[in-house]
């Protein structure tokens, strides 16, 4: 295995993560290095850098839970913004990169802005984390108080801010009735099985 990080390259093999210390300005050099790519994810927190280099099954199930959660706003007729990729920084302090974020609740008070202050602006609504290297973590979003996690290892679990914690929740305050593990869990198949149009196609058929 090849892993080389140096002032001109970074080089991660699909699949692996490399934790290092470093300081907010080795951090800041690093993402400056990469450009306006996306790989390899990097995230800063408490001294210590992560670089992670996804599989290609990160991208795919990311790509089709956030095209699930927006057919579902869709259908309720509710406005949204999403983005990917995104980085969420607070100077000297975190630099975070989720696979989603929604904008929904707030997202008045982002219409129209091309850049986001995470020390003023309100954060996303919903962030959505794909862990297949064992490198995200919910509490990668308290300092930035993001009121929903769903975190998908194997199967999507949903967290949900309360006080300075986040708790397991049966279900999302966005789709209170429905029981997304499971559903993300039958569409997720139909993807790997099929294809993901093919899961969307259905999702929206089952919807109605």
């Amino acid at each position: 295995m090849l892993i080389l990080i140096s002032p001109n390259q970074i080089d991660l093999p699909a699949g692996s993560v490399v934790r290092v210390p470093a300081s907010w300005q080795d951090y800041q050099e690093v993402a400056s290095r990469r450009g306006d790519g996306s790989v390899p994810r990097i995230k800063y927190c408490n001294g210590e850098m992560l670089l992670m280099s996804p599989l290609p099954e990160h991208g795919k199930d990311a790509s089709l839970i956030a095209r699930m959660v927006e057919v579902l706003l869709d259908h309720q007729g509710l406005d949204y913004d999403s983005f990917t990729p995104v980085t969420m920084t607070l100077p000297e302090s975190g630099g975070i990169e989720p696979d989603y974020c929604f904008y929904i609740e707030h997202l008045a008070q982002v219409r129209g802005k091309t850049r986001i202050d995470w020390q003023i602006d309100p954060p996303p609504d919903l962030v959505i984390e794909i862990d297949v290297t064992s490198y995200s973590s919910v509490e990668d979003y308290l300092p930035y108080r993001v009121p929903e996690v769903w975190l998908f290892k194997d199967r999507l679990t949903i967290h949900r801010l309360e006080g300075d914690s986040y708790r397991l929740a049966p279900v999302s305050c966005y789709f209170p009735e429905l029981q997304l593990p499971e559903l993300v869990a039958r569409y997720r198949q139909i993807a790997y099985q099929q294809s993901s149009s093919q899961a969307i196609r259905q999702l929206r058929q089952h919807l109605g």
